[in-house]
C-alpha cells in the first residue's frame, strides 16, 4: 500500500499530525517502537489502579479556547472523558512557611486570592497578569492564527526568574508566581518568560484532568487516523531514515522492513532523527546545532497506591521547593536532593471522596542512573537492572518521602504499595537518550538557537513534536498545527480548525 506520508513515533505530536492530515485525505502511516502508543501519553497500571506517566493536568480546553478548537478539529474532544479542577488548579508550598499559596482558574480569581495573601502586592500581582497576557498576544500561533509574528521577537529574550523579580522585589511571591515551574524545568539564567507565560495561562484559562489516564487522547487520535483509512504499526522501531536523489524513499526498521512514501515525518528527538539520517542535505554546521542542544533535566517519579479511604481527595496539584531553590531545582547535591516536587491526586472511582493515587516528580539528571544505562526494559523487552539498581530506588523513594512526610504525614503513613521510576524509565518509553522531560531547554540569551523549524533541508521531510517550539500538551499540540500547516502548504489550517 503505498502511503502519502508516514510519521515515525506516535507521541501527541506525530498522532494529531496523523489525524489532521488524514482529514485533509492524506493516506497516513504511524510507525511506533513500543506496544503502547502516545510517548508522554502512555499510562500504566498496577494493583488495579491507572497511573499517568506525563499527563497530570491540561489547560485551555473550555470551549472555544486554543486547545479546545485543535482536539475538535482532531475529531476527539467530544469523546474525552474530562473532569474540570477546583478553581485554585494548583497550591504553591514553600519551605519553614505553613502557609498554603493558591493559583486559580480566571485572572480575576487569580488576583484576587493571591491579593488576599499579599496584600500589599495586588497592584504587581496585576502588573504580572498583564504582563503574561501581554506576552501571551504575541504568539499568533497560540490563539490560532497565522498572522505576522514579528512582535514575539520584542520578547522572546526575557528572562522568566528576571521578569519576575522585575514585576515584585517580595521573593516569597516571586516563589509563588513561579512555584510550578516544575511543568518546564525552570532554570535560573536559562527559562525565558514567554515559556513560563504560555503555559500558565493555559491553565488560568481552564484547568482539566483527564478521567482514567492521559492515554485516552492517544488512543482516540489512533482512531480518528484508522477511521479515515490510516495504518498504524506499533512494537517497530526505526533505524534508518533513507534518503535518495534529494528527497527521503524509505524508513528501514529494526525488522528489516522498508516502508515508503512521498513525505515523511519525524515525532521523535531530532538529534535522534539527525543520528538515523544519512544525507548530505543535511549540512554538519545544522547536526552540530541541534545535537548540541542540552536538554531539560529527567525526572524521578514515585507512584503511590494508598489505603482504601485514607486520604481525603484533592481536585489540585501542590508544588513545593526549598527556601531559595525556586530556579535551581536541578542543581542539587547527593545530600540535598531533592529540592522540590510535584504531587497530584487521582480520586478512587469507587469513593470520590478519597484518593486511590498520587504521583510525585522531582527532577533527577541522567548522570545519577548512568551506571545502568546499558540496561532497557520496557513492554515485549523486559529486562532486570539488578539489585544494585532497587537499592538506588528504594533508597531514594525513602529521601522523597522523607521530605513530602514534612507536609504530607498522612500521605506517607497510608501507602499501601509503591512503585519508582528513574531516568532510565524516562529513555525505555520515550526515546530520548537521557530520559528528559521536556526535550531541549529553551535559552532565552540565544533564543533562536534553541526553535527548531518542522522543515528540514530534505524536501520531503518535516519534524514535529514538544523539541520546536514549546513542550506540554498545548506546545506540542501547536507544533502539530504548524508542522501540517507546512507540509500542506495551507495557511488557512489555523482558521479551519480556530473556527471548527
Amino acid at each position: 500500500m503505498k502511503h502519502e506520508v508516514v510519521i515515525i513515533g506516535s507521541g501527541l505530536g506525530g498522532l494529531l499530525c496523523g489525524s489532521i492530515l488524514g482529514k485533509e485525505g492524506w493516506r497516513v502511516c504511524v510507525v511506533e517502537k513500543n506496544k503502547q502508543l502516545g510517548g508522554n501519553l502512555q499510562t500504566f497500571a498496577r494493583n488495579k489502579q491507572l497511573f499517568d506517566t506525563g499527563v497530570h493536568y491540561i489547560g485551555g480546553l473550555s470551549k472555544g479556547q486554543n486547545l479546545y478548537q485543535v482536539f475538535k478539529y482532531a475529531g476527539i474532544m467530544d469523546q474525552l472523558r474530562l473532569e474540570k479542577m477546583e478553581a485554585a488548579f494548583d497550591h504553591i508550598l514553600l519551605e519553614n512557611d505553613p502557609e498554603v499559596y493558591v493559583q486559580s482558574q480566571g485572572y480575576d480569581a487569580f488576583i484576587s486570592n493571591l491579593a488576599a495573601a499579599f496584600p500589599e502586592e495586588k497592584e504587581a500581582i496585576t502588573r504580572y497578569c498583564e504582563k503574561v497576557k501581554d506576552v501571551c498576544g504575541r504568539f499568533p500561533l497560540y490563539h490560532l492564527t497565522m498572522d505576522d509574528a514579528s512582535a514575539k521577537n520584542e520578547v522572546l529574550d526575557l528572562s522568566a526568574e528576571e521578569t519576575i523579580a522585575a514585576i515584585t522585589p517580595n521573593k516569597k511571591l516571586q516563589a509563588v508566581l513561579a512555584g510550578n515551574n516544575l511543568l518546564y524545568s525552570g532554570v535560573a539564567g536559562k527559562t525565558p518568560f514567554h515559556v513560563h507565560a504560555l503555559i500558565l495561562n493555559s491553565y488560568i484559562e481552564s484547568s482539566w484532568k483527564c478521567v482514567d489516564g492521559g492515554s485516552q487522547i492517544a488512543k482516540l487520535l489512533a482512531a480518528e487516523i484508522k477511521k479515515q483509512g490510516g495504518t498504524i504499526i506499533r512494537n517497530c522501531e526505526v533505524k534508518k531514515i533513507v534518503e535518495t536523489g534529494g528527497a527521503i524513499s524509505h524508513i528501514e526498521t529494526e525488522g528489516g522492513k522498508n516502508i515508503s512514501a512521498r513525505h515523511f515525518i519525524s515525532n521523535i528527538n531530532p538529534a535522534t532523527t539527525l543520528y538515523i539520517t544519512d544525507s548530505a542535505l543535511l549540512k554538519n554546521v545544522y547536526r552540530k546545532r541541534i545535537t548540541g542542544l542540552p536538554n531539560t533535566v529527567s525526572s524521578f517519579s514515585l507512584h503511590l497506591v494508598l489505603k482504601p479511604r485514607s486520604v481525603p481527595y484533592q481536585n489540585h496539584n501542590y508544588y513545593f521547593h526549598k527556601e531559595g531553590h525556586l530556579w535551581n531545582m536541578n542543581d542539587y547535591t547527593e545530600a540535598s536532593w531533592p529540592l522540590g516536587y510535584g504531587l497530584y491526586l487521582t480520586p478512587d472511582r469507587k469513593d470520590p471522596r478519597y484518593a486511590a493515587t498520587i504521583s510525585i516528580l522531582t527532577p533527577m539528571w541522567f548522570r545519577d542512573v548512568e551506571q545502568w544505562k546499558e540496561t532497557y526494559n520496557r513492554v515485549g523487552k523486559d529486562a532486570e537492572r539488578g539489585q544494585e539498581y532497587e537499592a538506588f530506588k528504594a533508597q531514594k523513594t525513602d529521601q522523597l518521602l522523607t521530605l513530602v512526610k514534612e507536609r504530607f504525614p498522612e500521605i506517607v503513613e497510608n501507602i499501601r504499595h509503591s512503585y519508582a521510576a528513574t531516568p532510565l524509565t524516562n529513555r525505555d518509553y520515550i526515546g530520548l537518550e537521557d530520559g528528559s522531560m521536556y526535550g531541549i531547554q529553551k535559552d532565552y540569551n540565544n533564543p533562536l538557537q534553541t526553535v527548531i523549524s518542522p522543515r528540514t533541508k530534505i524536501p520531503n521531510l518535516f519534524l514535529t513534536g514538544q523539541n520546536l517550539n514549546l513542550h506540554g500538551i498545548l506546545g506540542t499540540s501547536l507544533s502539530a498545527v504548524l508542522t501540517c500547516t507546512l507540509l500542506l502548504n495551507d495557511h488557512t489550517l489555523a482558521d479551519k480548525i480556530r473556527n471548527a
